[in-house]
């Protein structure tokens, strides 16, 4: 495989992580402010499908054109950027994890308030707060790892 096409491979699956991240952010945010249990179901439920879909496709797919790109280009995988990359896309995967659980979480318990026509329980709202201060870490990690690929600064 050629290097343009690894490079292309690998911000394309940059984009879809980012891009995805942001959205399921943005949809999760808007969709709990609502207190709707319906509207919250149904919108975990297309969170929880985009993230194993496209998070999770892209999450794979990351290390291995990086890798490839780094063999091809001549970057010793002990280069510091690449290593900090590393260790940040370790951390992504630290947050990631969990998150996908509690929206999983987070989505069954708002089908069953809707079903039950109650209005969401507590511990909807105590997964809600984790979702959501796990999620910070992660974007910014995130772009850090894209500040890493772009710069490749000597440390």
């Amino acid at each position: 495989m050629t290097y343009d096409l690894l490079l292309f491979l690998h911000v394309i699956g940059a984009t879809v992580l980012l891009g995805t991240g942001a959205g399921i952010a943005f949809f999760m945010l808007i969709s709990n402010r609502s207190r709707d249990p319906a509207l919250i179901a149904h919108v975990s439920g297309i969170v929880v499908l985009a993230d194993g879909v496209f998070t999770a496709t892209a999450a794979i797919l990351q290390p291995i054109t990086g890798y490839l790109l780094t063999q091809q280009a001549g970057w010793p995988l002990t280069e510091g950027w690449v290593v900090l990359s590393l260790g940040l896309y370790v951390l992504v995967g630290c947050f990631w994890l969990p998150v996908v659980w509690i929206q999983i979480r987070l989505r069954d318990l708002a089908r069953a308030a809707h079903v039950a026509g109650r209005p969401l329980p507590a511990r909807y709202h105590q997964l809600y707060r984790w979702w959501f201060a796990c999620g910070w870490p992660a974007f910014a990690a995130v772009l850090g790892i894209l500040w890493l690929m772009l710069t490749k600064p000597v440390f």
